[in-house]
């Protein structure tokens, strides 16, 4: 009797490992867990992966709670994590690898009604804090400017007030939305509208991208537009067995062509 107790334990803990191995949970950024991180998965499994996916985009923060709480494999990030949070998942027994995956441009769209054909940087930061508030400041028709943000969870929330408003606050009017499709959603039917997405969300109907002092929002400016920057998959110590098989992946020759096809830039 006991020995056929120890036997079913033991078949139980296989099976879980067995699904543990099976199921790759991947937590955190919308900007790469709305639409990238989904096509790599599925790329990786055509290709003979086998393995299950599980991906929650919720914002690059939830990417570090997740893995210091055990509940994630690997994380999305459209920032670099920030000293406190890798300490905090030091505490947890998590010790971060950082993985630079592909390359992002932080867009600014505005409803495609407006004439607005462009800005500079120093309107873009105005517009953001609240210092202009009505589109004929900066020669537009006139009329109030209402400003969409992502969340405070997101991560291209916090870089976009590096890269856009010198760590400036945001404009106290504006109004936060969960991820880049809502905000394309709010912006294309609103005609004083404007906020920023990722470049793979530019294109989204009903909205325009603006060039930045000239500079247009396209891969072969990478360098020279001023909202561009990397993003990361993250992972507890170096990664082995099927997360490493699917990080290169999504580094490799076919996950780069995916990576081109949704609208990010590869980041070799």
């Amino acid at each position: 009797m006991k020995l056929t107790i120890i036997t079913s334990l033991l078949a139980l803990a296989f099976t879980a490992s067995l699904n543990a191995q099976s199921v790759l949970r991947i937590r955190g950024s919308d900007t790469l867990g709305a639409k990238l991180v989904p096509q790599w998965a599925e790329g990786f499994k055509k290709q003979g992966g086998a393995v299950s996916f599980d991906i929650a985009a919720e914002g690059s923060s939830t990417a570090f709670t997740n893995l210091s709480a055990g509940t994630a494999e690997i994380g999305m990030s459209s920032r670099k994590v920030k000293d406190d949070e890798r300490t905090f998942c030091k505490t947890k027994g998590v010790f971060l690898t950082e993985h630079e995956v592909a390359w992002d441009m932080i867009v600014v769209v505005t409803n495609s009604g407006n004439p607005i054909s462009g800005l500079t940087k120093k309107q873009v930061a105005g517009i953001f804090t609240g210092q202009i508030k009505d589109w004929s400041e900066v020669g537009g028709t006139p009329g109030p400017i209402s400003v969409y943000t992502r969340n405070t969870s997101s991560g291209t929330y916090k870089d976009w007030m590096t890269l856009a408003m010198k760590g400036k606050d945001y404009a106290s009017g504006s109004q936060k939305m969960a991820g880049n499709e809502q905000i394309v959603s709010e912006v294309a039917g609103n005609k004083g509208g404007i906020g920023y997405v990722g470049l793979a969300y530019a294109n989204g109907k009903g909205v325009k991208a603006l060039p930045i002092d000239g500079a247009a929002p396209e891969p072969a400016n990478v360098k020279g537009y001023p909202y561009s920057r990397p993003t990361f998959l993250y992972t507890n110590g170096a990664p082995e067995g099927k997360i490493k098989e699917f990080i290169d992946f999504c580094t490799g020759a076919n996950g780069t062509k995916i990576t081109q096809v949704v609208g990010f830039i590869p980041a070799k």
